[in-house]
């Protein structure tokens, strides 16, 4: 039997098929994703769930004329088969393939770049106001899930569209929340006749013949509202959405075509803000993902017979959470915070030990800061393990609420630096340069699990103040013998008399690779590591530029306001006569790839580095 998705390779193709062929294309499509992502690695519990839902999406829409906007974006695998792009899945995540999120450079059926949570309603209600000034009927569909609602933002759009009217189609992906008693079978009912196809036309084909009575027709309408609205309301308890302003239908089962099909056309025809609440199973259809949905939100290359992937051994995450739970037992004042992510930042041992000093508080990391501030204010030490893109979010609760008060309050910064795969929305090549413009601030880069250890203990037990400790994504250790962590000391991991590579973190393994190549042409370098990389140890950089005349700074930071900026700023300042180069990541979106793949096509690997240190010596000896 043909493999349906082969019918559905252009725009309007999905039109063309019967009931019983949208089912079947449905199972290929779980089919064809469980394979493609066994090898590429992927998000896919939360693909597999919304397989139904985005085949009406396209069953009922026109696109690229409407537009589709997802929430985060790592559920788009779907929409991508459905617009041309299943002969670039086996590129998926990889280095010039196909991207994990939605790209507007990829695709013109991506209409909004996505990565960070509970931004689809505000961008779509952007797109929503700037088509009603251009005079457009297009429709604007934002898909969420129910872990966006958790994030504040979110509620100010809602609020917005929902106060103006204006008409957008928002749809709400439950994967997680129950259906409560107070909406089962009435709802159910009263739903189905509101969504019936010959309910719905009929309401559209009265309405219009009202509205073209003169005065006793408009008001007849209005009385029917009216009483529409009351007997609902007696019926059944409003909804936070009704009460916005919005058209609410649901809850229903987002794996239910016919249903959904019917929302969506009735929702279409309706011009007003409409919600379509959906309730979806994260990994449907694979039964590893829906028995474990966690572990394959983001998930590497696996085993289809059994889900096992390969072991990668343990992570800074891992290690990060072992040894936070170990202090934890012999400080009652250190508390745990999490913004949804207590698998991915090495939470769960802290969470299962300590329960009543866990606080898991959504999506929500600005709120999790001020929360983490408040905490640090009454007497508490509370640790924020977040990614350093979703840092980002926080930056103005981080420098306001702690950094301005001087509040002990800990930042592991996770998957610090470039990530890979998931592409430009969550390299964290920016957390060097906003935190250290913060008064007050601390940030630590440990390049060996060893020295992580020191870090978070020195951070707990005897730093005051704010202070953050940035760490890799993966394992990776330094390559020289360690030694014991103090704060603002300068490492000389190499004594060397023809240049100075000054580094941090995963980056001193780069440096011992360019050493290696220098020895090879006679050329001795020293090796200066600098694991606290604000505030700088000035006098050790002074130093090096002094006994060497030659200063090379390699980071895995975007170069402004990065590692090297704040060395030139110290050779600079104090007037010592050297050369001066800094290696780090342009100010650009840097793209997908693997992390070896990333650091060579914007120039931070060793070869590059060698090879600069290598022609400028040359020039130097002369």
């Amino acid at each position: 039997m043909k493999n349906m998705l082969e019918y559905v390779q252009a725009e309007g193709d999905i039109k063309k098929l019967n009931n019983p062929e949208l089912k079947r294309l449905c199972a290929d499509i779980r089919d064809f994703l469980i394979q493609s992502v066994s090898k590429t690695g992927g998000h896919l519990a939360s693909n597999l769930g919304v397989v139904e839902l985005t085949v009406a999406i396209h069953r009922v829409f026109n696109f690229p004329e409407d537009k589709l906007i997802f929430d985060v974006g790592h559920q788009s695998y779907v929409h991508k088969l459905l617009t041309g792009r299943m002969d670039k899945f086996g590129t998926l995540r990889q280095f010039g393939g196909l991207s994990g999120f939605p790209k507007r450079d990829e695709s013109e059926y991506d209409a909004f770049d996505t990565g960070h949570s509970s931004t689809s309603v505000s961008a779509a209600l952007g797109m929503a106001r700037s088509r009603d000034l251009n005079g457009g009927r297009n429709n604007i569909i934002a898909l969420f899930g129910d872990g966006a609602l958790t994030g504040g933002e979110i509620y100010e759009a809602l609020n917005d569209a929902g106060h103006t009217k204006t008409p957008l189609i928002l749809i709400l992906n439950d994967n997680h929340m129950s259906i409560s008693k107070n909406v089962g079978a009435i709802s159910k009912h009263l739903r189905n006749i509101r969504i019936n196809r010959v309910y719905y036309k009929s309401k559209i084909r009265v309405s219009g013949f009202l509205d073209r009575v003169p005065v006793l027709g408009r008001a007849i309408k209005t009385v029917i509202e009216k009483i529409k609205k009351s007997i609902r309301m007696r019926i059944l308890p409003t909804t936070m959405f009704e009460e916005l302003g919005y058209k609410y239908i649901g809850p229903m089962s987002g794996h239910d075509l016919d249903s959904l099909i019917a929302s969506l056309e009735y929702a279409r025809d309706e011009r007003k803000p409409v919600l379509i609440h959906a309730c979806t199973v994260k990994g449907k259809g694979y039964a590893p993902a829906e028995k474990h949905p966690e572990s394959f939100h983001g998930i590497g290359k696996f085993d289809i017979k059994t889900g096992e992937t390969a072991d990668e051994g343990e992570s800074y995450s891992e290690h990060f959470g072992n040894t936070l739970t170990r202090i934890a037992k012999a400080d009652k004042r250190v508390c745990a915070i999490t913004c949804a992510m207590p698998d991915g930042t090495g939470l769960v041992p802290f969470s299962k030990e300590f329960r009543d000093r866990f606080f898991d508080v959504g999506i929500a990391e600005q709120h999790g800061v001020t929360f983490a501030a408040g905490m640090a204010a009454a007497g508490h030490i509370p640790v924020i393990p977040l990614y350093s893109t979703f840092l980002q979010r926080a930056f103005d609760q981080v420098l306001h609420d702690v950094c301005l008060q001087n509040l002990h309050v800990v930042f592991p910064v996770d998957r610090a630096g470039v990530v890979g795969a998931d592409g430009p929305t969550h390299q964290g090549v920016y957390d060097i340069s906003f935190l250290s413009c913060m008064p007050n601030m601390t940030v630590l880069s440990p390049s060996s699990f060893r020295q992580l250890d020191d870090m978070l203990q020195y951070a707990i037990e005897r730093h005051d103040g704010p202070i953050a400790i940035r760490y890799p994504r993966g394992g990776a250790q330094s390559p020289y013998p360690y030694e014991k962590f103090e704060p603002d000391k300068a490492y000389i991991k190499q004594s060397g008399r023809d240049v100075t590579i000054i580094t941090s973190g995963r980056m001193l393994a780069a440096a011992r690779s360019v050493d290696g190549m220098l020895k090879t042409r006679g050329i001795s370098a020293e090796i200066v590591e600098l694991p606290t990389v604000h505030p700088i140890n000035e006098a050790a950089v002074i130093a090096a530029g002094m006994k060497t005349g030659h200063v090379i700074t390699i980071e895995d930071n975007v170069a402004a306001g990065g590692l090297g900026q704040a060395v030139a700023a110290v050779l600079a300042g104090h007037g010592v006569g050297c050369t001066f180069k800094a290696f780090a990541y342009p100010p650009e979106p840097i793209v997908h790839g693997s992390v070896a793949e990333l650091d060579k096509k914007y120039g931070v690997d060793a070869d590059t580095v060698a090879n600069y240190i290598i022609k400028g010596h040359v020039t130097w000896q002369k």
